[in-house]
């Protein structure tokens, strides 16, 4: 079984770097001025502007 890609509020981060919020089922994140956010392994996301968005990490 492989690693999540999406996590939601309060779950806590598998590993240290930088996270974008998105929709539900957009991998592109076609949504306006979406947060981006820095966590170290271990801490919690934190909410969303949308309670239909998730967070998954952000690539270079």
């Amino acid at each position: 079984m492989g690693e999540r890609t999406q996590f939601n509020p309060g779950d806590k981060a598998p590993n240290s770097g930088h996270y974008i919020e998105t929709g539900e089922n957009d991998f592109h994140t076609g949504i306006n001025d979406p947060q981006v956010i820095t966590l170290e392994a271990g801490e919690r996301f934190p909410e969303t502007t949308n309670h239909n968005r998730k967070w998954i990490r952000k690539h270079r």
